[in-house]
């Protein structure tokens, strides 16, 4: 499930756009200023933000310049001008997209889906994966879960990686074993399943995402 924010000081608009990426299976946050979006993404994971421009308290360019500077959300911009200064503005602030109003909000869930697409594709086509709050680093061998980096033991990275590379896919434990541990370990299954329990452990944000198979064994499931 990702995670967009709305960031919009009309309310009747702002909740127009939140019931439509609801219905869509968003977890969705709402913020009515630009001050308010700044907080709320210092605190909560935010996979998408929708910002609009002209906003009291902080405007949507400097709201989207400061959470640039710590976040790597996608965000949108919001504007009733079709203005390409504005649009540069925007870009230069740190924006990806730029939608003018009046839009319809079924096609702006449909462009921001196809955004989400473009990018997880274009994460795995390099050394990176990611999904969700999951991000591997296959080179330098980091995980961040939740943007906070996380410190895995050598066969715990080797484990997550081979469930996300086959991620959707069940691997029984016996194929795990062989991949991780080598077809010379001499150890038994229990050792998959502790490993499974230390990765959970390790990954609060991203725990679900690795599921049981019961008498089978795991996979992790990207929805």
């Amino acid at each position: 499930m990702h995670t967009i924010m709305v960031v919009e000081d009309e309310r009747r608009l702002r909740e127009i756009i939140a019931k439509y990426f609801i219905a869509e299976g968003f977890k969705v946050i709402e913020a009515e200023n630009g001050k308010e979006s700044i907080e709320h993404v210092k605190t909560t994971h935010v996979d998408v933000i929708l910002m609009d421009v002209m906003m009291p308290e902080i405007n949507g360019f400097e709201a989207c310049k400061q959470i640039r500077a710590f976040s790597q959300a996608l965000i949108i911009m919001l504007t009733a001008r079709d203005d390409d200064e504005d649009k540069i503005k925007g870009f230069d602030c740190g924006a990806d997209e730029y939608v003018t109003k009046p839009f319809s909000p079924k096609v702006l869930v449909a462009r921001v889906n196809a955004l989400l697409k473009r990018l997880n594709t274009a994460v795995e086509s390099t050394n990176y994966i990611q999904f969700g709050k999951l991000k591997i680093n296959k080179d330098n061998y980091e995980v961040y879960d939740h943007e906070d980096e996380i410190k895995l033991s050598p066969k715990e990275f080797d484990l997550l990686l081979l469930l996300v590379e086959n991620k959707n896919a069940v691997l029984t434990r016996e194929v795990i074993l062989n991949r991780v541990w080598g077809y010379d370990y001499y150890g038994d299954y229990r050792t998959v399943d502790t490993h499974i329990k230390k990765l959970r452990k390790k990954l609060p944000h991203s725990s679900d995402a690795i599921k049981t198979i019961v008498k089978i064994g795991y996979k992790f499931e990207v929805k």
